[in-house]
Order: structure tokens, then sequence, then C-alpha cells
């Protein structure tokens, strides 16, 4: 059977479009976690945990909250926070208002492996993204980024504090 317009067949611009963006997400993340895992042992999602703990005050988030961040089920997050925690990079705690909930707390070694492993991710993604890109051309990413995601899912997007 052909298919047709009605079939919500994507038009040949659209699929041209429709490459681009499935090349790069499959390149791009390629290219982050073979750095991440040179230089510090670390995949990209563990280091985005380790980043986004870092990066609240308190060094502390409710994993339910850090799975909604990182996109992802509290089954993979609490994989990648045992693997962390058999590091002594983070650690889990109760929450103290709501013992329903478990912490992913970032430690002092935690924090010394985000301090480490950092400069050179954001060297990378600064060569593979921003150094392609004018400033204009970076700030429409970032509106598309947002609109694309939103359109996926409800769920609140990670953005630095």
């Amino acid at each position: 059977m052909a298919m047709t317009k009605d079939d919500d067949a994507l038009s040949r611009d659209e699929l041209e479009i429709w490459a681009s963006v499935a090349t790069l997400l499959e390149r791009l993340p390629t290219a982050l976690d073979a750095q991440l895992q040179r230089d510090s042992g670390l995949t990209h999602f563990e280091h985005g945990i380790l980043f986004a703990l870092h990066s609240t005050p308190e060094r502390t988030l409710r994993l339910s909250v850090l799975a909604s961040y990182a996109s992802c089920t509290l089954s993979r997050l609490s994989r990648a926070i045992s693997r962390l925690d058999s590091k002594g990079w983070v650690r889990r705690e109760i929450d103290p208002t709501d013992g329903r909930f478990t912490l992913g707390v970032l430690t002092d070694a935690g924090e010394e492996k985000v301090a480490e492993s950092t400069p050179g991710h954001q060297a990378l993604v600064r060569r593979l993204v921003f150094d392609a890109l004018t400033d204009a051309q970076a700030r429409q990413l970032g509106t598309i980024s947002r609109k694309v995601s939103a359109a996926v899912g409800p769920d609140a997007a990670w953005s630095p504090a």
C-alpha cells in the first residue's frame, strides 16, 4: 500500500531534517560518553547525575526529582546511583521531611569528581556544539530543544541553578 500525505508521511524536506536530528541524537551522546569515560571513568549519564547534585545548594535531590531531570526511570537511576555509591561519590539517605522518599547526596569525593570531570566535558561541549554555531544559532537551538522536549513530555527539564 502506497503512503500518502494522509498517512502522516514526512515530506522530503522533513525527512532530510529528521535524518540530521537522528544522526545528532546518535553521534553526540557517543562522543560525550567516550570523552568522559576516557578522562574520568564516567558515562555522560553518571556525570549528569553528579553535576545536577553539585548544582543544588545542599548537593541533595530526591531521587524521583533527579530521575525526572534525567528523563529516566527510577530503576535506571537507582542502578546508576548504586554504581556512584560504590565509588564513594554519592550516598542515599531517607528524606527527613518525608520518609517515603530517598535522597541522593553528593559526597565530598563526588564533589571532587565533578570538579575533575567538568572542565574537559565542557570543553568538548563547547567544541562540538557552541563553536559550530553562531550565538544566534545557539540561542535558537536552545529554544528549539525546549519546544521539542515539551512536546515529548511534561516533565520538568533540568536547568542549572
